[in-house]
């Protein structure tokens, strides 16, 4: 799936060029890559948030530059955290046939059996590192954890065949445990006591003394 995203290059670089360019709702971005040189640009913010949500963070995008129209990803943004905004796209130029290298989010779906008994589920692995074709990349990787029993542990070699894509991990990577409910140690029987008669054998040493 790809959606079509317009630009218009950019030939302003002072501050107050990027500060009238994000007034105006325009966010400052570059493309490069694939048959393409490095190249200033611009996109409508709402836009660009608005084609995310339609492709996922690693689609497809029909980037329209002034008429020129080139395949695209987003592979690196820039966001203003304290605004909750994104202030710089990096777009690289893909091509189809050849595959990328790219960090996927993985999803874990279904309640591990083992949190019925009170264990807690881990998750070691946040994102999957894939190499495929740009059509074939998914826009996350789920991970059924829904058997897990306490002690459990899923981990790359279980979910390898489920994607026809290569997975750059180990086998042994683990994406996510189940482990054991916590339990509280109780204070041994008898400690205080033990210090209570170490303190009173203690006065009686000190009174001989004194004799």
């Amino acid at each position: 799936m790809s959606s079509v995203l317009k630009a218009t290059k950019r030939s302003g670089f002072k501050k107050s060029d990027i500060t009238e360019l994000r007034n105006a709702g325009k966010l400052p971005a570059v493309v490069y890559g694939y048959k393409v040189e490095n190249t200033s640009i611009y996109v409508d913010e709402i836009d660009l948030v608005k084609t995310i949500r339609e492709v996922g963070r690693n689609g497809i995008i029909d980037l329209d530059i002034e008429g020129s129209k080139q395949k695209v990803v987003l592979s690196d943004y820039q966001s203003d955290f304290l605004k909750d905004e994104i202030i710089h796209a990096d777009f690289l130029a893909v091509n189809m046939s050849s595959e990328l290298d790219v960090d996927v989010t993985v999803h874990l779906i279904g309640e591990a059996a083992g949190t019925n008994e009170g264990g807690v589920v881990q998750t070691t692995l946040h994102e999957v590192s894939i190499s495929a074709k740009p059509s074939d990349i998914p826009e996350y990787i789920e991970v059924d954890i829904s058997k897990l029993e306490i002690g459990d542990t899923i981990s790359i070699g279980d979910i390898r065949s489920d994607y026809n894509v290569t997975i750059n991990h180990e086998d042994d990577e683990a994406i996510a445990s189940v482990l054991a409910p916590r339990v509280e140690e109780e204070p041994e029987e008898g400690t205080e006591e033990g210090e209570e008669t170490t303190g009173e054998t203690e006065e009686k040493t000190e009174e001989q003394s004194a004799e």
